[in-house]
């Protein structure tokens, strides 16, 4: 039975790794389904409602989900399937990839090598999806001849922007780098895209919206109006104990 930085791992594990594998794969490809939506609304407006029909967008969301828990069955095999023994302790801030092939008694080298052969597929062909998408859209704006127009570009993309740089940014650090340069920095990386990122993303989307950008504003005047309050109490309380 495997232990993860004290905590047991049942045999139930391979289920829950393979869940949170298939949803990870299912973000990657929901993440480029989102940049090719603003590709279309912004690029071709007028053709939008044609492209990104009702039923399209089931189709898409349906591979997505479907190509995931493949991609999942088989990282769920791969990292399962060798023959465990010696340590019983992984170091990691969770069950993933890395970490538990290190356990594994046979070789894994083939193992190795068809899952990083899917994450290519899986991260690096989003990735493309996404990088085409914005290139598209950046040409567009710059032929924008209205500072409004490309305002609302912009506004458009920037939510989605943060999410796909702090999701992608994560995943490259993790699994495109060979095995022997994982370092202590992996736990971090695996925090940021497994915690923060899911945790700031209602919050990074909801920044569209009016009434929450002006709430902000107004906690940002409170905030340095206090500050400034403060600076100038403490800058006088100075100037009489000086005097």
């Amino acid at each position: 039975m495997l232990h993860a930085s004290g905590h047991v791992l049942y045999p139930d594990m391979p289920n829950l790794f393979h869940g949170s594998k298939a949803l990870s794969t299912i973000e990657c490809h929901l993440l480029a389904m989102m940049a090719y939506d603003r590709h279309v609304a912004i690029c071709q407006p007028l053709l939008y409602v044609t492209i990104i029909s009702r039923r399209i967008c089931w189709q898409l969301v349906a591979s997505s989900y479907l190509f995931a828990f493949l991609s999942a069955i088989v990282y769920t095999w791969c990292v399962f399937g060798g023959y465990f023994c010696g340590p019983n302790r992984i170091d990691h801030f969770f069950c993933d990839e890395v970490p538990v092939l290190k356990l594994v008694c046979s070789d894994t080298h083939s193992s190795e090598m068809v899952i990083f052969a899917f994450i290519t597929i899986n991260v690096v062909g989003t990735s493309m999806i996404i990088l085409l998408s914005y290139f598209s859209i950046f040409c567009t704006v710059l032929r924008m001849c209205s500072a409004q127009s490309r305002a609302r570009a912009f506004h458009t993309c920037a939510s989605h922007l943060m999410a796909v740089a702090s999701f992608f940014g994560t995943k490259f650090f993790m699994y495109l780098q060979p095995p022997s340069s994982h370092r202590s920095l992996d736990k971090v990386a695996s925090i940021i895209y497994t915690v923060i990122t899911p945790m700031l993303n209602p919050f990074i989307y909801s920044l569209r919206s009016k009434e929450v950008n002006g709430a902000l504003v107004k906690c940002t005047r409170r905030f340095f109006s206090h500050w400034q309050r403060k600076k100038v109490l403490s800058s006088s309380t100075c100037t009489v104990h000086v005097s």
